[in-house]
Formats: C-alpha cells, structure tokens, sequence
C-alpha cells in the first residue's frame, strides 16, 4: 500500500466482519454493511478501483449448538439455509457486495489450510497443553461458546471466548472463571488437552509497528495497545469439535478430530471473496493478488467487538504468510433500540425483513445507521428518531429542495435554463467536494453521509433568499441564473448522497434527464452541466407520518411484554442502557458538586498506560492538569481547543506518576466528552 491519500493507483479492498450463519438480522447488524457499502461507494466516486466482498462465517459452536435444536439438520444444511438467506437479504438494502461467499466454499477451505501449513513450515506453530472445559455430568467436552462464566480480567459475565459483556478481550481456552455448561447448566471443570498455538510473540515487534501506521477508527487504532504492548500470549488456534476446517498437519497425541478455530478460517475469506470476484470478471478488472500480495489498500470495517481480531491475530497471520497488511479498521460503536439493548430472546428487536414489509424505503435506514451519530459511538435507534431524522433531512432538506427546483425549472424553463452557473454555486459545490475527498480520507463515515445534505440545505436558502418565481417578470435573466443554480446543486447533491442513497439519489438522477447511469459517475459530474431538458419531476420522498410510527412503537412494546415472561426478562444485548437509580440526592447535595466549563490547552499520552492522557485544562481561574481515560476514544491532538465539563472540586489523585486534579465528564463507554453547545467560557459554573 501507498499511505497516499485516495484515490490511489493501487486497488483497495473493504471488508465488513462476516455474519454468522446461524440466525435472522435486524438492523442493528447492518450498521457496518451498511457503512461498509458506503465507504467502498465513496472511495469509487472518487475514483478508486474497489472491491467490495464479505461472506458468511459457516463454522464455530453457534452454528452447531442451533444445529443440533433442529430436528435431522446437520450443521452444513444449518448453515446453507441461513447463508442462503442472508445473502438474498443484503441486496434489499442496497448493500451491494461485489463478491459475497462462505467460509466453508472448498477455495476457502483449501486457502486456510495453505496458510495454516506455511505457519507450520516457518515454525510459527507450536503444541501446547489447554484447560478445556468438560461437563462432568453430561460426560462432554466443552467448546468455547458452549461455556459461560466470569472474565478473569474484568469480572463481568463473559463467554468461554470472549468477554463480550465486559473489557472485550479475547478469551483463551481455560481462562473463564467459574464456569458452566450453556448446554446442560451443570458447572463445569478443566481437564488437559493438547492442542496446536501460534506463536504471536515472535510477531510482537511486527504487531507495534503495524498499530502505529494503521488508519481508521481511533478505537480500532487504541484498544489493541494494551496487548501488543503487553505479554503477547500464543493463541490456541485449534478446537475439539466435528465442524470447521480441519487442521491440516499432524494433531497432537489423542486428538483425532482437531478443526481450526473459527477465527483462522473466517478472516481468510476476506481473500477468498475478492479472489473468486477476480475469476468471474477477470484479473484486468480487478486483480485478487495485487490487492492482497502487493500493494492493495484493505479496509476492514467491523463492530468494535472484534477489534483484536482484526489488529492483533489477523495482521499477524497475514505477515507470517507474506501477504497484504490491512491500511485501516474502522470499528463501530454498538446500537442500541429505544435506549435498551437489543434482545432476540425477547423479540426486542427491529427485523431487517420487518422494517422493509412496513414499507420503508432502505435508503431511509441507510442515511440514519450512517448519519446518527460517530461511527465509533453507541448510537440508538426508536422508530420516532427515525422518523424526525428522515422527515428534516431527507424529505424537507433533500427532497423539497429537488423537487421544488425541478419542478419550477420544468415549467418555466423546460428544463436547465441555457446559462452558466455562478462563480459563487460552483466555489460551494468544489468546497463540498473537497470536504468529501477530506471525509473519505479520514475515513469519517458520518461526514461521508452528511456534506450532500449540508449542500441542498445551503440551496434551499438559495432559493428562498432569492424567489425566482418573483424574478419572472422584473428580471427575468436573473430568475434564468438563479433556477441554473439550483439545477446544479440538485445534481450536485445526488451525486455526493449517492454512496449513502444509492436508488433514491439514481431515480432522481433519471429525473435531471442523465444518460450515463450514476453508478458510474466519479465525483467530477457534480461540476458537469446538467442536461438542458427534462421531463416533470415526481416527489422523491414522502414524510413519515404520526400515526404509522405509534403503531410501529405500540406494537415493539407489546411484541416484548409478551415475550418478557417467556424469556426470563434477560437482556442478550451487545450493548444496554443501565436502569435509571432510584436513589436521590437533595439539590443542597448537587450543590457541592463544582462543575465547571474547560478549554482543553495541551493533550499528551502517558507512558505506559494505553488508556489514559495528560491534559492541562483551562477552567477560568487557573489551568488544571488532569488525567482522563480516553485516549483509546480520540485523537489527542484534535481535542486542543475543544471545551468540556470538569468537576473541579474532586480530591487530586495520582495515576501512573502524573497527579490528576479534577475529573471529565463522559457518557458511555465509549467517553462521549459532554461540551456546551454555545460559547461559554471557562470557568462558568455549570447549574
């Protein structure tokens, strides 16, 4: 790869974590596809040859733990029926793979199995002794997701791979403490199996080099820090199970029926999808080879829960075998409905078949997913919010500003009236343009989504400050100049929203009488002059209406209290609100607390600690240093000038050597920094 900004002359890649084969999707799974989709759109309108591939994950304990709840299914029809469709759900939303295959395609086997000898053969791989978990009871062995118990690091309830309730990371075999069978219920014990390690240690130095030049999310690029800073341990790569890949090489003494963890064999479909999009169109179209052997850009766009998979396992891999290293990670926040987790066993949830039978158009989930928020926060999603988004963006901002100049230009001009655009539309439009090139560059998917909006929003004032339909009669070469304005904007901002409204923003290019499909467009054609004559536009959008949405709400609500009892009111979320405290303080109480307006003055990393920053703050009366975890959250520099809330009066502590006198406020996990949304000035009391 180039590190050059895009677009490259090199062909780039992007990747979105593979679905598990094992269950519906609602739509809080299609914040990455759909960022994923957006992204490689983006990077084509600018030029950017691009393959955009992904595939279901057929293999691990999921798939056969709901494979074997199904009567005379084995875990390969299992995975073939969810597989199947899935792959026919994407395309309904606009997510358009290029190559869209699965982990258990023969080419894939066969590539992991190629990888996973020439491990072997550079002496990467060793055997080793594991705890694994064993029903005593039942008389069987426990794979990982068989398994659940408490993180040894954090404590939380954690799954027998990962803590997927608490710190995140990654769980070897025989770590979860206080374990139990999900299968039975029974308590669990560890008893001693060989099994086959790869050795990431001798990658380590590797591993820290990589982190440094790696692009994408801050979180992507911050949260890894910690273990490959750390003891870098081996990562057993192997497990005790009938489906999956089977090891290659010669298992361990007594372990006959060995298959590759599923996180060797998912990640190597990445190759395998753009390998197979290369023998259906040809290598002149696109080449598999240079992309991953060469000097491709890969963009890997995930969930924020497999983050260490993608920045410490995968990289490693693809180093030890002599291929591509990823150039960027862009790792989601989770989502959440109505300020709650997501549960499928309560039926919480918005089914993605769901939201299309009630008619909503996918291109109105597309802009939300993308624009509600940074792609690395938590977001939520409520059918109101949805609507008030949709309604003032797209239909009174997009859709009213197209169709209002459309139709006025049809009827009055029959068409672009015959004169050039002005210096001051075009000066807007390249601006846009730029800050599009500026948005995909750092890989700011929320931008991405937003600059074509702020682009017709700043027509809808142009019109209305300056009432062609008034200019007819008293001026009319000047009611010509402002409705040729306006033309060019309209198209302008089709073709900037296109990565994020494909079809809408493509029926409305046929409605400024284009040619050339807008597929094939690269952002130059927002400059071009629109085609002279057209026929009369139609509405694009329509709004969403009150009555639909308190149906769509009322029925969420009873769907739940109807399951609450059946599933034990248990939250099987990634991500929950926590319940509102029903202990109170007295406002004498909230008095003591002196939280104050600050200016962040200077940022810098503290030594040693991969979560926290020095900052020197501003609070009015003095400049306060404090130490704040938020550094795997933000680029430090970026927050120099940046004014937020600080609790002033909090006793100074020492973290790490550097004393720390007052406390940022934050929402989330993710340190969501509360600011002002005026200009306040440091040292203002907060009331």
């Amino acid at each position: 790869m180039t590190r050059d900004p895009y677009p490259t002359s090199d062909p780039a890649v992007v990747t979105c974590g593979l679905p598990y084969a094992n269950g519906d999707l609602h739509i809080g799974h299609f914040r990455t596809y759909v960022a994923g989709d957006t992204f490689s759109r983006a990077l084509e309108l600018l030029g950017q040859k691009t393959a955009f591939v992904c595939g279901s994950d057929m293999h691990g304990t999921p798939v056969t733990v709901n494979a074997e709840e199904e009567e005379d299914t084995t875990p390969e029809e299992f995975a073939y029926y969810w597989h199947e469709r899935i792959e026919s759900l994407f395309p309904r939303f606009n997510v358009e793979f290029d190559n869209y295959g699965n982990t258990h395609d023969e080419e894939n086997r066969e590539l992991t199995k190629e990888f996973v000898r020439t491990l072997e053969a550079e002496g990467h791989l060793v055997e080793s002794k594991i705890k694994v978990a064993w029903d005593p009871v039942e008389e069987m062995s426990l794979p990982d997701r068989y398994v659940e118990g408490e993180c040894p690091y954090c404590g939380e309830r954690a799954r027998g791979d990962e803590c997927d309730e608490g710190c995140q990371r990654h769980l070897e075999p025989g770590e979860i403490e206080n374990p139990v069978s999900t299968v039975t219920g029974n308590p669990a014990e560890y008893r001693e199996e060989s099994h086959k390690f790869f050795r990431l240690s001798d990658l380590q130095e590797y591993l820290q080099e990589f982190i440094d030049r790696l692009e994408g999310t801050e979180n992507a690029k911050n949260q890894p820090r910690e273990w490959i800073y750390g003891e870098l341990e081996d990562w057993c790569i192997t497990r005790d199970m009938d489906w999956g890949v089977d090891y290659p090489g010669e298992p361990p003494e007594g372990q006959d029926d060995l298959v590759l963890y599923v996180w060797v064999d998912a990640p190597t479909e990445y190759i395998t999808s753009t390998m197979q999009y290369s023998e259906r169109v040809g290598p002149e179209v696109f080449d598999w080879e240079e992309a991953w052997q060469e000097d491709g850009e890969i963009v890997h766009v995930i969930g924020r829960d497999i983050i260490q998979h993608h920045t410490v396992f995968w990289p490693a891999m693809l180093r030890a075998v002599g291929y591509n290293e990823p150039r960027a990670v862009l790792a989601s926040g989770f989502m959440t409905l109505d300020g709650a987790g997501f549960s499928t066993s309560r039926n919480r949830a918005v089914w993605a078949e769901e939201y299309l039978d009630e008619g909503f158009h996918p291109d109105l989930l597309r802009y939300y997913l993308i624009t509600n928020g940074n792609f690395q926060k938590d977001i939520d999603f409520s059918w109101p919010k949805f609507q008030q988004r949709v309604n003032s963006d797209i239909v009174d901002t997009v859709g009213n500003f197209a169709y209002r100049s459309l139709l006025f230009a049809h009827r009055e001009f029959g068409g672009t009236p015959n004169v050039e655009c002005s210096d001051r539309v075009i000066d807007r439009i390249e601006a846009a343009i730029e800050e599009f090139r500026a948005a995909v560059n750092d890989y700011d998917i929320r931008e991405i989504g937003t600059i074509g909006v702020d682009l017709t929003r700043f027509g809808n004032q142009y019109i209305q400050n300056h009432e062609p339909w008034n200019l007819l009669d008293e001026d009319p070469e000047q009611a010509a100049q402002v409705v040729r304005d306006c033309v060019q904007l309209v198209k302008a901002g089709a073709v900037l929203l296109a990565p994020v409204a494909p079809e809408k923003m493509a029926a409305l290019w046929e409605q400024l009488g284009e040619d050339d499909a807008l597929a094939d467009a690269t952002i130059e054609a927002a400059l071009a002059p629109p085609a002279e004559p057209f026929e009369e536009p139609t509405e694009p959008f329509e709004s969403i209406e009150d009555d639909h949405v308190a149906e769509l709400e009322a029925q969420l609500a009873d769907r739940i209290e109807s399951r609450g009892d059946e599933a034990g009111g248990e939250d099987d979320s990634e991500a929950a609100i926590d319940p509102l405290s029903d202990d109170r303080i007295s406002f004498e109480e909230f008095q003591d607390f002196d939280m104050r307006v600050g200016r962040i003055e200077t940022t810098a990393p503290i030594e040693n600690a991969d979560k926290l920053a020095h900052l020197e703050i501003d609070v009015g009366t003095e400049t306060r240093q404090v130490v704040a975890g938020i550094r795997e959250f933000y680029d430090l520099e970026d927050l120099i000038g940046e004014r937020v809330v600080v609790l002033v009066n909090l006793e100074p502590t020492e973290l790490f050597g550097v004393e720390s006198n007052g406390m940022l406020l934050a929402a989330g996990d993710q340190a969501d920094l509360l600011t002002t949304i005026g200009d306040a000035e440091p040292g203002e009391r907060i009331q």
